[in-house]
C-alpha cells in the first residue's frame, strides 16, 4: 500500500481470523528461518570487519636462482659431422667428460697432419728470419767498413789538398821572386847599356847582362807554369775530395738500402711466422674441439641432434644438460599496474602445480600447502607477454620447499600486501580499484605507506 491515509488498516482489521493467516504465521519453521537470516546477517556484518590481506596474484614457473644452474644446451664451436656418441639420455656426466666425437666437413681441414705441416712451415720461416737477420748484420758490418774507408780516403785526399795548397803558396812566392829578379835584370841591363853608350862599359858586359835578362825571363815563364800547375793540382784535389765523398756516400747508401730491404724482408718473414703460429694454435684448438665435452657436472636431458653421420652448423644445439647442483627459485610475471607494489625482500606465498593445497588468498595463515618465498629480483624491462618478470627465492624462515619439485613446473604466486577490512576489499574489487599503495617498513619500524586520496 501507498500509506496515503493516516488510518492503519492492520490495527482495525485482525488478520488472525483468516485461514491463510493461520496456515502461514503459525508455522514453526518460518520463525526458525527468520532467526537464521538474522543470525546470518549479523555474522556477515561481523565478517565484513575482519582483516583481509591484499595480494597480487601471478603465474610463473620453477627455475634456478643462478643463471649457471639452469638447464642448458651444449653446442659445437665448429661445424662437423657426428661420428660417435659416448652417452645416452639420463646419464650423469662430470665436467670435461666426452659426450660425442665429430669430424671435419670443411675441405681445408681434411689433412690429418695439418698441425705437423704447419709446424714445419713455422720452422722454415723461422730459419728465413734468422737468415735475414744474419744478412742485416753483415750489411751493418759492410756499412761500418765503408764509413771507415771513407774517413781514411777523405783524410788522404784532404792531406793532398793541403799539400797542393802549400805548393800553390810556395810557387806563388817563387813567382813573385822571379818577377823581382826580372825587374832587377831589366834595370841592370838598362844601366849597362847606358854605360856602354857613354863608353864606360864594353859591349861584352852588355851582352852578358842581356843574356842574364833572357835567362831571368825564361825562369819567370817557367815559374808561372809551375804556379798554374800547382793551382790545377789544388783544384784536382778538391774535385777528388768531392768525388770520394760522393762515391762512398753512394756505396754506403746502397749498402744501407740493402740492409733496410733485408730488415723489411725479415719483418715480413717474422709476420708470416706469427701468422703461422696463430694458425698452428687455431688448428690445435680446432682438433681438440672434435670432442664435445660437458661444461659442468650434470645429467643428460635430451639429445637434440641424434644419429651418426648427421652434419650440423657451428652453434647448433646438440644435447641438453641439467646441472647437478642448483638452487630452486620461481619466476613469476605481474601486471605493470601491480609492479610499484612489489619490493625486494617482500614475502610471497607459492602454490606449486600438482602439489595439494587449500588456499585462502586473503588469509595466508589459514591456507595449507603453500610455501614461503622472498622477492630477490625485479626486472626493469617489460617481457614479451606484456608483464614484468619477478624472481623469487625460498624463504629461509618458512617451510622447506618440496624435494620433488623440478625445474620448469608451474607455480601460482600470491604477493602479500596490506591488511584491510573485508568490506573495503569488496568495495575495491567491485570498483576495479588497485590495491593500496604499499611500501615495506624501514629499518626503524615506521611504515612508509602513502594513503590514497
Amino acid at each position: 500500500m501507498l500509506n496515503i491515509s493516516h488510518n492503519k488498516l492492520n490495527r482495525k482489521v485482525s488478520l488472525l481470523n483468516y485461514k491463510s493467516t493461520e496456515k502461514i504465521f503459525n508455522k514453526t519453521y518460518y520463525k526458525l528461518f527468520n532467526k537464521f537470516l538474522l543470525i546470518a546477517a549479523a555474522i556477515i556484518f561481523i565478517v565484513m570487519f575482519l582483516p583481509w590481506t591484499q595480494n597480487i596474484s601471478g603465474q610463473g614457473q620453477v627455475t634456478t636462482l643462478k643463471p649457471n644452474q639452469r638447464p642448458q644446451t651444449i653446442q659445437s664451436q665448429i661445424p662437423g659431422r657426428i661420428e660417435e656418441w659416448f652417452v645416452q639420455e639420463g646419464d650423469f656426466v662430470k665436467k670435461g667428460d666426452t659426450i660425442l666425437r665429430i669430424s671435419e666437413i670443411k675441405s681445408e681441414y681434411f689433412d690429418d697432419k695439418l698441425v705437423e705441416r704447419t709446424n714445419e712451415q713455422i720452422e722454415a720461416k723461422s730459419s728465413s728470419v734468422d737468415a735475414y737477420q744474419g744478412k742485416v748484420e753483415a750489411l751493418n758490418r759492410q756499412v761500418a767498413a765503408l764509413h771507415n774507408e771513407q774517413s781514411l780516403k777523405l783524410q788522404q785526399t784532404q792531406n793532398k789538398l793541403i799539400q797542393a795548397r802549400l805548393k800553390v803558396k810556395s810557387d806563388s812566392i817563387d813567382l813573385q821572386a822571379a818577377k823581382t829578379n826580372i825587374e832587377i835584370a831589366e834595370r841592370q841591363f838598362k844601366r849597362i847599356q847606358t854605360l856602354e853608350e857613354e863608353g864606360l862599359k864594353a859591349i861584352k858586359d852588355v851582352e852578358e847582362k842581356r843574356l842574364k835578362l833572357q835567362e831571368t825571363q825564361a825562369k819567370l815563364i817557367s815559374q808561372e807554369n809551375k804556379y798554374l800547375t800547382s793551382k790545377n793540382e789544388f783544384i784536382n784535389a778538391q774535385i777528388e775530395l768531392s768525388r770520394i765523398n760522393a762515391e762512398y756516400t753512394d756505396k754506403i747508401s746502397k749498402s744501407e738500402s740493402d740492409m733496410f730491404t733485408a730488415k723489411s724482408s725479415g719483418f715480413e718473414a717474422k709476420a708470416q711466422v706469427t701468422k703461422l703460429e696463430n694458425a698452428y694454435t687455431n688448428y690445435k684448438i680446432r682438433n681438440s674441439l672434435l670432442y664435445v665435452t660437458a661444461p659442468q657436472n650434470g645429467y643428460i636431458n635430451k639429445a637434440l641432434t641424434g644419429g651418426i653421420g648427421i652434419t650440423f652448423k657451428e652453434g647448433e644445439a646438440l644435447v641438453g644438460i641439467m646441472p647437478e647442483q642448483f638452487d630452486l627459485a620461481v619466476e613469476t610475471f605481474v601486471k605493470p599496474l601491480d609492479l610499484p607494489l612489489l619490493h625486494i625482500g617482500e614475502k610471497v606465498r607459492i602454490q606449486f602445480d600438482g602439489w595439494p593445497a587449500i588456499v585462502f588468498s586473503g588469509w595466508p595463515n589459514a591456507s595449507y600447502g603453500t610455501y614461503g618465498a622472498k622477492v630477490v629480483a625485479i626486472e626493469n624491462f617489460i617481457s614479451d607477454n606484456g608483464k614484468y618478470r619477478v624472481l623469487l627465492a625460498p624463504d629461509a624462515n618458512d617451510h622447506e620447499w618440496p624435494k620433488a619439485i623440478r625445474v620448469g613446473s608451474g607455480a601460482h604466486t600470491i604477493a602479500l600486501l596490506e591488511n584491510v577490512p573485508i568490506w573495503y576489499e569488496l568495495w575495491r574489487q567491485i570498483n576495479s580499484f588497485p590495491p593500496n599503495y604499499y611500501q615495506p617498513q624501514d629499518k626503524y619500524g615506521t611504515s612508509t605507506k602513502k594513503d590514497k586520496k
